[in-house]
């Protein structure tokens, strides 16, 4: 018996419509944790259920000699809550702050060894602050000291990676001014794999009450700047975290920044600084940081 002509065309039209179908990537929100006493755990801040990578903030005195010192204003942390944020799908970096002193190249690489054997993939030490944790990489928050030998560091940790295994993730959180001071050489390597920079504190490139235009003129450059893999869009949870402005409410990021950042291939997600200050930011602003999940290409 003759099949008939329209159900020879079902399978061909099926196929031809998932080829017009592209999926893409969800998108983001990063937080940092540790410099407020009364944030609570860092357990507590992943079960939250708004955020994707947390930094654990700071890391502080490294380079030049001196000790390096976990710096997280008084609080308790342990690898078994570590590994329960990593459980929930939680990427978890432990985050350079402070004044950056490296003296060498040959510094940069003590430092990343450092940090290899005493927060990531490393069993060369018997002293880890976090035990047996296994953090899933470094941020670079650096906004003072010396910027030099930053990008050898970020060399040295980034040769712990092999082709086979990503065991050391990059961020950097620059200002949003271009270039940034501290890690503009940095960003150059092309090594960190997110950068959530920092659109606030600094009028040049930031948002203003009725004006997106320094903020979305600054993202265009960042965008297509040299070694920006994937890019966030880092933002004041709280006015109080922005004296210097840059606070977008979030109904107007919303509806106007995150319909302009997300049309960019680099386009990653949010920041929110920081968890202290974020009350219901990130829960408000979660369901529409990613992109819309199926796009339609025009039809051939």
């Amino acid at each position: 018996m003759a099949i008939p002509l329209q159900l020879l065309f079902l399978p061909i039209t099926f196929l031809l419509m998932t080829s017009l179908i592209r999926f893409s990537q969800a998108a983001g929100i990063a937080t940092y944790w540790g410099q407020n006493t009364t944030e609570g755990s860092l357990v507590d801040t992943c079960r939250k259920g708004t955020y994707d990578y947390v930094n654990i903030a700071f890391l502080i005195n490294y380079g030049g000699g001196q000790t390096p010192q976990l710096n997280i204003a008084g609080h308790s942390l342990n690898s078994s809550e570590i590994e329960t944020c990593q459980g929930l799908g939680i990427k978890v970096f432990l985050s350079l702050g402070g004044a950056a002193s490296l003296s060498s190249s040959d510094d940069a690489q003590q430092v990343a060894s450092y940090i290899w054997n005493e927060f990531l993939g490393g069993n060369e030490s018997d002293s880890r602050p976090l035990g047996n944790a296994v953090l899933d990489g470094v941020d670079f928050h650096i906004q003072a000291g010396k910027a030099d030998y930053l990008a050898d560091l970020v060399q040295a940790l980034s040769k712990y990676n092999t082709p086979e295994r990503k065991l050391v993730y990059l961020s950097a959180a620059p200002e949003c001014f271009i270039p940034d001071y501290f890690l503009d050489a940095a960003i150059k390597t092309g090594h960190f794999d997110y950068v959530w920079v920092e659109f606030f504190n600094n009028p040049p490139c930031e948002y203003t009450p009725g004006n997106t235009s320094p903020l979305f003129d600054s993202w265009d450059s960042w965008a297509s700047y040299p070694g920006i893999n994937t890019l966030f869009l880092g933002v004041p949870a709280d006015p109080a975290v922005s004296p210097s402005g840059g606070y977008i409410p979030p109904q107007v990021l919303i509806d106007e920044v995150l319909p302009f950042v997300q049309n960019y291939s680099s386009y990653g997600g949010v920041m929110v600084w920081d968890h202290a200050h974020d009350l219901n930011y990130s829960e408000t602003i979660r369901p529409y940081v990613s992109k819309s999940q199926i796009q339609y290409y025009a039809a051939i």
